[in-house]
């Protein structure tokens, strides 16, 4: 059984195979851990530009990290913007929250 999750950027629950997590380092700077294996408080993102957008403008980086100022997340969006596929759209993630919300129910 899968840990639930919740992203930074939507609120949603999910399970954590489906989530990014990110983690600050000490120079200020926010990056991605595809691995989960980085040492280092990390947060969780659903691995859409969009949870991302919505994670910078409710300032949810520097809040779930426990930062003193706003954090640089540039190569987290250039991370996500690498997951794109060739034709400039996100690709097609099941949507893993109503599966999640079941598993919490148990």
């Amino acid at each position: 059984m899968d840990a639930v999750r919740t992203c930074i950027g939507s609120r949603r629950r999910a399970p954590r195979s489906s989530l990014l997590r990110v983690v600050a380092l000490s120079d200020g700077s926010v990056v991605a851990d595809p691995k989960a294996a980085m040492p280092g408080r990390g947060a969780w993102l659903t691995p859409t530009v969009e949870a991302y957008e919505l994670a910078v403008k409710r300032r949810a980086f520097r809040r779930a990290l426990r930062l003193e100022r706003d954090p640089d997340t540039s190569a987290v969006h250039e991370y996500l913007a690498g997951l794109q596929s060739p034709n400039g759209t996100e690709p097609e993630r099941p949507d893993m929250t109503e599966q999640a919300e079941r598993l919490m129910d148990n």
